[in-house]
């Protein structure tokens, strides 16, 4: 039965790597990590994911990519927020803004535009995590492509995110409920 299981949920996991990017796949095969991979229509934006994957929309984390001349930032938040520039800025001393879609690219080489995973450390960037994520009892987030989602209890989450510094920098988007 043991074996029956696990072959199973590797054949599992191998059949969903084929959604999730090399990168994250290859960090969370080094952490240990436990995870399950949420399969949904494609979508265009976080919205779109939440309501298609049945998930609540604060659960949904997101990432976006700051850049500045000393190189770029990885910054996690909600689904559901937005990023406050000035805190980031205040909090790095540097001049972040959002980075270009060549940038991204560049970047998150293995991952669609608007589809990045939260594990900006494993690209080798400073990840900020906002520490409304952590109240959380479980997170969600893109796979690397606009059909995936990896769905990690919140013990497991922060276990992956241990690199990442943690800090208030998102506001709730208004009139937004998913």
């Amino acid at each position: 039965m043991q074996a029956a299981f696990q072959t199973r949920f590797s054949l599992e996991r191998r059949r969903c790597a084929m959604s999730m990017s090399t990168t994250l796949e290859q960090c969370l095969n080094n952490r240990g990590a436990r995870y399950d991979v949420l399969h949904h229509a494609y979508s265009h934006s976080s919205a779109e994911t939440a309501a298609a994957a049945h998930v609540p929309g604060e659960r949904l984390a997101k990432t976006v990519l700051l850049a500045d001349e000393h190189g770029y930032v990885a910054a996690v938040l909600p689904s559901t927020h937005a990023v406050r520039l000035s805190e980031l800025r205040s909090r790095t001393g540097r001049q972040l803004a959002v980075a270009s879609e060549a940038d991204i690219r560049e970047i998150f080489k293995d991952c669609d535009i608007g589809a990045l995973p939260p594990v900006g450390m494993a690209y080798g960037m400073q990840t900020y995590l906002d520490e409304s994520l952590a109240r959380e009892p479980d997170v969600y987030f893109e796979a690397g492509d606009h059909e995936a989602l990896v769905h990690m209890d919140i013990e497991q989450f922060l276990a992956l995110m241990e690199q990442a510094e943690r800090a208030r920098f998102a506001h709730r988007m208004q009139g937004l409920s998913i």
